[in-house]
């Protein structure tokens, strides 16, 4: 069933790493690659394999391997357990138990708000999970339904691993570098402070939304917009509908805006468990899960109690973190969650079933809806930063998160199919097949390839590969393309840009800037994820929200999903340009 839920090997990708032998892709985020791979002893794991242009550089090989020694620390309580590392390989890797199971977020989006016994043992499941992890000196940092998978035996929590190359600390992520997931930070990860230490009363925050979610299909603070729900987390009780009893108090408890008033994981767990909100669900779950209440207990005998503030002082050792500007800084606890850009380990969804038991009489899962970024940036002082954190997609796409229907359409690229090789002289541009459809301009200026003539929905999803060959060079992907007139989306190295395109006029709506995430040159395909939907357009990168802008020019209606290229707004350079395209897929938007 393991490998049902993989994609397979591409052509350059290495068939064994160390003594691992790679049986296909689970998945891919922006610091390297998951294989699904099978040991010496012929047990499935998880191989997380690290980028090429970040495995040649030594700072991120010390820190890499400093990070694999603090996760290999955590006990395997709730948690996706670290089975092996080699950071000095030539391409340094990971070896992490694979968890063969649906996450939270599918079970929930599929089959709508849990059983309360269910509801209890991700509860129990998390709690212990951030109880081993805290333990260990670490915080997740992204706990979200994506990261719990719901394993038999017991939840498990995953990517509370290795942090993004370079960055050393919370200290010096500023709020143009926000790093997480809006609808399950606390409130204190948005505040003005850049010199504050997240603590692990953060997690113990998200602990609360992700109950919360599970609970009620939704989030505790939903609003319409990511800067819209900070401003919900920062000012707003939550709301807790769903929920009922002792799990609830605990729920708002853990929900307090105030990080000192939250208890720890190891009190979430000890209440759970053996405190008065162990209710009868709770006791239900332990008793259906032995796996569940063996963790649990164990994660109890093995750590001891401390505040929040206290495993801050007692974690770890200090260690040296970074330099502040005349002296150096240093920091009790390592922050070492997973972060924008670590890997992912969710397997591909796929036909494994779910060990937790169907609601008879489910309630209509929630769906995350299109929200437009508005004026709500300056008051909740995030800006574009949380717009860069925010990770689902806004539409419902046939075809796309477990649904089986087949895209409308799909093209690998690599050879003449719908897609079509094409020049132009004058232009100095062509777009011609290397294993890819690859676009190449001479000089600065547009160019769009000749794509298929079918009648395409004006509410739509397209997810295509892209790599940047050279400097300064953009892919353009064209949205209700017809009679010269639509919308580009232009993927740079170090931008993203969504205009409108009328003839040889292109009016820049919005800029994303990537920050300290460029897209490498000449790298590995990033998956590019454009919907448009009504007057919203969406754009991700990797499954991570880049930016999302409306769209009401009420000369652009309808028409095609164009390929093509640009060059970057304000550069010097005279070319040639040069990007390619792989594995295009479009789904009409489920309204």
């Amino acid at each position: 069933m393991a490998e049902e839920r993989t994609t397979p090997l591409r052509p350059r990708d290495p068939r064994k790493l160390g003594e691992y032998e790679l049986l296909g892709r689970l998945g891919e985020g922006g610091m390297g690659t998951v294989y699904l791979a099978r040991s010496p002893a012929g047990t499935l794991v998880a191989v997380k394999m690290v980028r090429a242009d970040l495995a040649h550089d030594d700072e991120f090989r010390r820190r890499f391997r400093s990070e694999v020694e603090r996760v290999r620390q955590v006990p395997p309580f709730c948690t996706a357990e670290v089975l092996d590392a080699d950071p000095g390989h030539e391409h340094p890797y990971l070896v992490v138990e694979y968890v063969d199971g649906p996450s939270l977020a599918e079970v929930v989006d599929e089959r709508g708000p849990l059983t309360s016994a269910n509801l209890h043992s991700v509860a129990i499941g998390v709690a212990t999970a951030l109880t081993a992890i805290h333990g260990a000196g670490i915080i997740h940092r992204d706990l979200k339904p994506r990261n719990v998978l719901l394993a038999p035996g017991s939840p498990k929590v995953i990517d509370f691993g290795i942090a993004r190359a370079m960055e050393s600390s919370g200290a010096h992520t500023a709020t143009d570098q926000l790093v997480g997931t809006v609808a399950y930070m606390a409130p204190e990860r948005f505040g003005e402070d850049s010199s504050a230490v997240l603590t692990p009363a953060a997690d113990v925050f998200a602990w609360g939304s992700v109950v919360a979610y599970a609970g009620s299909g939704r989030t505790p603070f939903q609003a319409g917009s990511p800067p819209a729900t900070a401003a919900r987390i920062l000012t707003q009780p939550p709301d807790l509908s769903g929920l009922s009893g002792p799990l609830r108090d605990l729920v708002a408890h853990a929900l307090e805006k105030d990080p000192a008033d939250r208890p720890t994981a190891r009190e979430l767990l000890d209440l759970l468990v053996t405190g008065p909100h162990r209710s009868a669900p709770a006791a239900a779950a332990l008793a259906h899960q032995p796996g569940l209440r063996v963790a649990a207990e164990e994660a109890q005998a093995a750590t001891g109690y401390h505040s929040a503030r206290q495993l801050t002082a007692v974690a770890a050792p200090a260690e040296l973190v970074g330099y502040a500007e005349d002296s150096i800084v240093t920091q009790a606890v390592t922050e070492i969650g997973y972060l924008e850009d670590s890997i992912v380990t969710q397997p591909v969804p796929g036909s494994t079933p779910s060990p937790f038991t169907r609601d008879p009489h489910p309630r209509r899962p929630w769906v995350l809806p299109v929200a437009i970024i508005l004026l709500l940036l300056v008051v909740t002082g995030v800006g574009g930063a949380i717009a860069a954190a925010w990770p689902g997609s806004s539409a419902k796409v046939i075809g796309q998160n477990g649904v089986d229907e087949p895209p409308l359409l799909q093209d690998a690229l690599t050879q003449p199919r719908l897609w079509h090789p094409s020049a132009d002289k004058q232009e100095r541009a062509s777009c011609s097949f290397r294993n890819a459809l690859v676009v190449r301009r001479e000089t600065k200026g547009v160019f769009r390839c000749r794509g298929p003539a079918d009648a395409e929905p004006d509410n739509l999803q397209a997810e295509v590969g892209v790599r940047l060959l050279t400097r300064d060079s953009c892919a353009a992907i064209y949205l209700r393309y017809r009679d010269l007139k639509g919308y580009q989306v232009r993927v740079c190295e170090r931008n993203v840009y969504v205009s409108t395109h009328k003839s040889a006029d292109i009016e820049v709506l919005k800029t994303f800037p990537l920050d300290d995430t460029p897209i490498g040159v000449d790298g590995p395909p990033t998956r590019i994820t454009v919907t448009v939907d009504g007057s919203t357009l969406e754009v991700l990168r990797d499954g991570e929200l880049v930016g999302t802008v409306s769209v009401t020019d009420k000369d652009i209606r309808g028409g095609k999903v164009g390929l093509g290229i640009y060059n970057e707004q304000y550069t010097y350079a005279t070319g040639p340009y040069e990007v390619a395209f792989t594995d295009i897929k479009i789904w009409p938007v489920k309204r």
